[in-house]
C-alpha cells in the first residue's frame, strides 16, 4: 500500500507546480491500473493496511477522479486563487481516502473516514461560490458528525466484546436483543448519512450547490461511496440483525427514491438537480447492500463506480456552463446547442449515462439491483418502475431544457469548449462505457 501512498505524499512538496501534480496523479492512476486485481481475498498487506477487490476499485476511482479534478480546476490556477493551498487540500483529501479504503482496523477506518470531512469542508468554505457556503459547510459538518459519534461508541463497545478491532477477526453478532439492536443502529447510521439515505440527505444538495467544481466532483465521485463501502465492512458483523431489519431500509430507500425523483422534476438549479439525482442512485445502492445477496452487492459496487464517473462528468459540464453563462439556472442557461454546439454531444452522452442506458456501467449495475430486489420481494417492482421512469424523465427534462430553446441575449462569451475540457469529459466517459466489456474488473464475477 505504501507504493500508492508515498507518491501522493511526495506530490504535496510540489504543490506550487500545477502541471507536475497533474502528471503525477495521472501516472499514479496508470500504475494502480497495472495492479489489476479482482478477488475477495486481502492482499498488499502491511502497516495494518490491505486491499480486496472493493478497496482496489474505490482506490482506483479516488485517484482517477482526483486526477480529473486537477485538470478541470484550471480556473483556480488561471485566476491565481491560492492554487498551492488548493492542491495541498486535494492531496490531503486523497491521502485520507486511500487510507480509509485500505484500512484493516475499524478504529483507524473511523478516524480516516472522519478526516476526509475536513479537507472537503475547507474546499467548500475556501473556494465555494456564494456566501451561503458557510451554511452548507455547517449542514454537512453537523449532519455527518452528529451520527458518527454513536459509531465511535459502538466501535469501543466492540473492542470490549472482542478485544480486537481488526476487520476480519471480529466476531459476528448473532443475538437479537435490544442491546445488540442499539449497537447495530449506532454502527450503521453514520454510513447512511454519508451515503446519503432519504431523510438524511438534506446536507447533500446544499453542499453540492455551494461547492466549487472540485468539491462537487469529489463529493459525487468518491465521498458518497464512503458510506456504501463502510456498510460493506460493518454489516459483516450484524448479518442476522440486518436481515431482520432490512425491510425498513429498503422501504425508506425505494419510497424516498421515488419522492426525490419527483423533486428533481421541479428543480431549476442545474447543480441541485444533479445532486438530487445522486440521492436517487444511492437509494438503490443501499437496497442492494441491505439485501445481503451477491447480486445486490455486485450491483451496488458497479452502480457506485458508474455513478461516480457519470455524476462527476455532469458536474463538470454544469461548471463549464456556469463559467460561461454566470448562472446555474436552467431558465437562464437555455439554448446551449446554439451557444455551445460541440458540448451538446457530451450533454447527451452523460445524460443517457445518468438514466442508465446501454452501454454504460449504470445499466448493468441497475439490472443487478433490480434482479436482487425482485428476488427479495416481488412487490418492489411497483416502486422500481416509478424509479426507473422518473429517472429517465428528470434526465430528459435537464437535457432538453438546457440544450433547446432561445438562448439569453445578454450572453457575452462564445467559447464552445477548450481541448482541456473535452479531455476531462472524455476521461469520464471512456471508462464509464468501456468497463462494461470487462465486468469482472468491477463486479468480481
Amino acid at each position: 500500500m505504501l507504493k500508492f501512498l508515498v507518491p501522493v505524499i511526495l506530490l504535496m512538496k510540489f504543490k506550487d507546480e500545477w502541471k507536475l501534480v497533474q502528471m503525477g496523479l495521472g501516472l499514479l492512476s496508470f500504475l494502480i491500473g497495472l495492479n489489476c486485481f479482482h478477488n475477495m481475498y486481502m492482499y498488499n498487506l502491511g502497516f495494518n493496511l490491505g486491499m480486496d477487490y472493493i478497496s482496489y476499485i474505490m482506490i482506483y476511482l479516488s485517484v482517477w477522479i482526483m486526477f480529473l479534478i486537477i485538470i478541470s480546476s484550471e480556473r483556480v490556477k488561471f485566476t491565481n486563487n491560492f492554487f498551492s493551498g488548493f492542491i495541498l487540500v486535494n492531496l490531503v483529501l486523497l491521502v485520507s481516502l486511500l487510507l480509509t479504503f485500505s484500512s484493516l482496523n475499524y478504529l483507524f477506518f473511523y478516524i480516516m473516514f472522519e478526516m476526509s470531512l475536513i479537507p472537503t469542508l475547507i474546499l467548500i468554505l475556501g473556494w465555494g461560490y456564494q456566501p451561503e457556503r458557510i451554511q452548507a459547510g455547517a449542514y454537512m459538518l453537523f449532519y455527518t458528525l452528529a451520527l458518527s459519534l454513536p459509531l465511535l461508541g459502538s466501535l469501543l463497545f466492540m473492542y470490549t466484546k472482542n478485544y480486537s478491532l481488526t476487520m476480519l477477526l471480529s466476531n459476528v453478532v448473532l443475538n437479537h436483543d435490544w442491546v445488540h439492536s442499539i449497537w447495530y443502529f449506532s454502527s450503521v447510521m453514520a454510513f447512511l448519512v454519508k451515503l446519503p439515505m432519504y431523510m438524511f440527505h438534506l446536507w447533500l444538495p446544499k453542499a453540492h450547490v455551494e461547492a466549487p467544481v472540485a468539491g462537487s466532483m469529489i463529493l459525487a465521485g468518491v465521498l458518497l461511496k464512503l458510506g456504501g463501502y463502510g456498510l460493506v465492512r460493518i454489516l459483516m458483523m450484524f448479518q442476522k440483525i440486518s436481515l431482520s431489519i432490512s425491510w425498513l431500509w429498503i422501504s425508506i430507500s425505494l419510497v424516498g427514491g421515488v419522492l426525490v425523483s419527483l423533486l428533481c422534476l421541479r428543480q431549476v438549479d442545474m447543480k441541485s438537480l444533479i445532486a438530487y439525482s445522486s440521492v436517487v442512485h444511492m437509494s438503490m445502492v443501499l437496497c442492494g447492500l441491505m439485501i445481503f445477496s451477491w447480486w445486490g452487492m455486485m450491483g451496488a459496487v458497479v452502480v457506485m463506480v458508474g455513478h461516480g464517473l457519470c455524476s462527476s462528468g455532469l458536474f463538470c459540464l454544469a461548471n463549464m456552463v456556469y463559467e460561461r453563462v454566470g448562472s446555474r439556472s436552467l431558465l437562464v442557461s437555455k439554448g446551449l446547442l446554439n451557444f455551445m454546439p460541440s458540448m451538446g454531444l457530451w450533454w447527451f452522452l452523460f445524460s443517457v449515462g445518468n438514466m442508465a442506458a446501454p452501454p454504460t456501467l449504470n445499466l448493468f449495475g441497475e439490472i443487478s439491483l433490480i434482479v436482487s430486489l425482485m428476488s427479495w420481494s416481488g412487490m418492489s417492482i411497483i416502486l422500481l418502475m416509478f424509479l426507473s421512469f422518473f429517472s429517465a424523465a428528470y434526465t430528459l427534462y435537464m437535457y432538453s431544457l438546457s440544450q433547446h430553446g432561445i438562448f439569453l441575449k445578454s450572453l457575452y462569451s462564445c467559447s464552445s469548449g477548450k481541448v482541456r475540457e473535452y479531455l476531462v469529459l472524455f476521461l469520464h466517459w471512456f471508462p464509464l462505457n468501456l468497463l462494461i466489456l470487462n465486468l469482472s474488473l468491477v463486479s468480481g464475477i
